[in-house]
């Protein structure tokens, strides 16, 4: 008979996941290994192995949830702007704003998406990867949507990633509580994107 999961089961799994995330950050995912990890949790190996039975099954469900968060916020935003009649533009922006909010405290995460897929397996690697490239299509979208004049079929790409540009590398020095705050720093980059590239 399988074991009956606790009623915490899942809220163990998002602490597990979010102290390796930190984990993977500060020693690098190669040089950790799942006894670095219980002692991050504060747990034993045999603990952990109950919820995860490997450090790449971590990553992966690390990886995972948040490249489905990320495309949940795009559905959220896209939704929101529907329902408030906000134009392209404001709807764009509003997408911006709100990777950047996310951003703000997926530190961690957001470091193991840009330095850990190529450690996933094939096949999991390309459901992540996958995803990354539906994220990058769907602010691609939005962006010629926003900008029809500067967003061609020529340069929307380097445009798209021009804003993941900006917007990506926040975790090596936008610090939360600094003089710079990420809810000051989007509206920077708002203001960059419309003025860079309204050409009405």
């Amino acid at each position: 008979m399988a074991r009956t999961k606790a009623p915490d089961h899942e809220t163990q799994r998002e602490q597990i996941l979010e102290l390796a995330a930190a984990k993977f950050a500060q020693t690098s995912y190669p040089s950790t290994s799942m006894a670095d990890l219980a002692a991050a949790s504060g747990t034993s190996k045999a603990r952990l192995y109950h919820y995860y039975v490997s450090k790449e099954a971590i990553l992966f469900d690390l990886l995972d949830r948040y490249t489905k968060r990320l495309m949940l916020i795009i559905a959220e935003v896209e939704g929101a702007s529907q329902r408030r009649g906000l134009s392209e533009r404001e709807a764009f922006a509003d997408l911006v704003r709100a990777f950047l909010a996310e951003y703000e405290t997926s530190h961690s995460r957001h470091v193991a998406l840009l330095n850990d897929v190529k450690y996933l397996e094939q096949a999991q690697r390309e459901i992540v990867l996958d995803r990354q490239r539906d994220i990058v299509a769907a602010f691609a979208r939005q962006l010629a949507r926003a900008y029809p004049k500067r967003a061609t079929k020529d340069d929307q790409t380097a445009l798209t990633m021009m804003v993941f540009g900006m917007i990506n590398w926040t975790f090596t020095w936008l610090k939360p509580g600094g003089k710079l705050g990420y809810r000051e720093f989007a509206e920077q980059v708002v203001d960059m994107i419309e003025n860079g590239l309204n050409g009405d």
